[in-house]
């Protein structure tokens, strides 16, 4: 709901801040009081295009500014938390500024903001039935959206849709599998064999290091024999050995303690070094008899060695990256050597998917039948009432070459005000008060199921008056049960009925044209209505039929 606009330095408006409330509101005034100023305000505030003479005279830089109370809003919530804006406390700031030289800008709750996103949030608060660039309505996927919604059949259209992406995903990992394995039989074989020589390698991460010291000790063999010998006849077993040596240190120690019993220690010692040496003596006699020399075991080392490094230069370091390679190489070719059974499943299943979709949209296409004549069928029956005596309108639903993610058909509202001439599409409409009056009409049949809370219609009484201004303000005002409703009129019937009253005027002070606006009460309406009943407002009789439509309205 719009519950503020304030306009700074805009056309002939220097300055001026208005409430609104829900319901409906009217705004009047005499003719070229600038009444639709307003409504081009709105227009600007919700990304339209605008122009330099938008501009006060003498002026830089107009302001605009909307103050939209938005808590429930359907689709609007979700659209802020997407561009980054804080609605958590159900208000939204829009902010336009325009300017002579250079860039206009625009801001969100603050934040500074892109037309774009303006565009998108005010198609989700307000439509504006007047002229042809801000109808909603005139937008087919509106309209289709509208149909649906209407006829209740939303999951069917929601239906086809998610069935339509659900295709498209599968056909796009079929096209993907299918390249694939196009480029990987190219490759088959060289992934064959890489995967096949690095297995039948059997590697193991850890058996480099083994296989450098068991090729050390078979190169060395001879060598390691003559010095284990060597050491074990020198400590151990030899004559003159040094445990012997040790034999003949240890009585001397024996010797040393009888004499001082604080020598103890040296003799511990010296027993801790010779069961030391003894067992270094002992144990190089079995190093000795156990080093192999085996010629035949370091040629099969020396092999295994020359395949590591021929797979290390042809796959890289360390062996981890090559057995990993060797996985991936499988992998990869189970995977080509397994896409002929993956595309005949997704062929499957794409073949499911499509019986499916067609089904539903042939049951879209029903709804949508229904749901055309039976809207048809309630806007033709207001159309006479509004003042388009002769006007037919008509939903199109034209069958399409293949059916796609909206359905199997293009829905179009179509209208035909003057008899003998063929429906066309809505766009094409060239009267603003007969296109304002026919989407009264469409306002009030979708009453129920139109979800933007703002509706705006300038020039809706244009051509009208008795009979016909009573229909129209009476459908206003059950639009306006629903949704927050401005309308510029000058006539007295739509103005009596409103729930708030607006008057526009404009003055010349000091060689400048002001337009200014304030909201009436009591007598200050009173006045009002008998001004726009044509009379004197201050006569008698013109009041006393101005408080009669007034009263009539409650």
């Amino acid at each position: 709901m719009l519950r503020e606009l304030r306009i700074r330095n805009f056309a002939v408006v220097e300055e001026l801040s208005l409430e609104f409330g829900p319901g409906l509101s009217v705004l009047s005034g005499e003719t070229g009081a600038g009444k639709s100023i307003l409504v081009e305000a709105l227009a600007l505030l919700v990304g339209g295009r605008p122009s330099p003479d938008m501009i006060r005279a003498g002026q830089s830089r107009a302001t605009l500014e909307g103050r939209f109370e938005v808590a429930g809003v359907d689709g609007l919530e979700g659209l802020c938390a997407e561009a980054g804006v804080d609605t958590e406390d159900g208000w939204l700031i829009l902010r336009r500024e325009l300017r002579r030289e250079g860039r206009h800008r625009a801001w969100v709750n603050g934040s500074p903001s892109t037309t774009g996103l303006l565009k998108t949030l005010g198609a989700r608060l307000l439509d504006i039935h007047g002229q042809h660039e801000h109808q909603r309505l005139l937008d087919r996927a509106e309209q289709r959206r509208m149909l649906d919604a209407y006829g209740g059949h939303e999951d069917v259209a929601a239906d086809v849709l998610g069935m339509w992406d659900e295709m498209v995903e599968i056909e796009g990992r079929l096209e993907s599998v299918r390249a694939a394995a196009t480029a990987g039989r190219e490759r088959a074989d060289y992934l064959r064999f890489k995967a096949e020589e690095i297995e039948a390698a059997e590697l193991d991460a850890d058996e480099e290091r083994a296989l450098e010291t068991e090729s050390s000790r078979l190169s060395h063999s001879e060598e390691l024999t003559r010095l284990a010998e060597e050491l074990h006849h020198r400590l151990y077993e030899g004559e003159g050995s040094i445990v012997e040596q040790l034999g003949d240190i240890g009585g001397r120690l024996d010797a040393l303690v009888q004499i001082d019993e604080s020598g103890l220690r040296f003799a511990d010692l010296f027993e801790s070094a010779l069961r030391t040496i003894e067992e270094l003596g002992r144990e190089l006699g079995p190093y000795r008899e156990s080093v192999e020399h085996d010629p035949a075991t370091l040629d099969v080392i020396r092999e295994r060695q020359d395949l590591l490094y021929r797979l290390k230069r042809k796959y890289g370091e360390p062996l981890t990256t090559i057995i990993e390679a060797g996985a991936k190489a499988r992998a990869e070719l189970d995977s080509i050597e397994g896409a002929d059974d993956e595309i005949a499943r997704l062929d499957a299943a794409r073949g499911h998917a499509a019986s499916l979709f067609h089904q539903r949209t042939k049951d879209l296409a029903k709804a949508r039948l229904r749901a055309s004549s039976k809207l048809a069928g309630a806007v033709n029956a207001t159309l006479s009432g509004l003042g388009l005596e002769g006007g037919r309108f008509e939903i199109g639903l034209e069958p399409l070459d293949a059916p796609g993610r909206a359905g199997a058909e293009r829905v179009e509202f179509l209208v035909s005000l003057n008899p003998g001439f063929p429906p066309a599409p809505l766009a094409r409409v060239a009267s603003g008060g007969e296109l304002s009056r026919l989407m009264l009409a469409l306002e009030t049949a979708l009453v129920s199921v139109d979800d933007v809370p703002i509706l705006i219609f300038d020039e809706v009484d244009a051509g009208i008056g008795g009979t016909v201004a009573h229909q129209v303000a009476a459908r206003l005002v059950r639009v306006a049960t629903s949704h927050q409703v401005l309308v510029v009129t000058h006539l007295a019937q739509i103005a009596a009925h409103a729930d708030a009253h607006y008057s526009v005027g404009k003055a010349a002070r000091q060689g400048e044209t002001k337009t200014s606006v304030r909201e009436l009460y009591g007598d200050q309406r009173v006045s009002e209505v008998a001004r726009m009943l044509g009379g004197d407002p201050d006569s008698d009789a013109s009041r006393a039929h101005a408080e009669e439509l007034l009263a009539g309205r409650l």
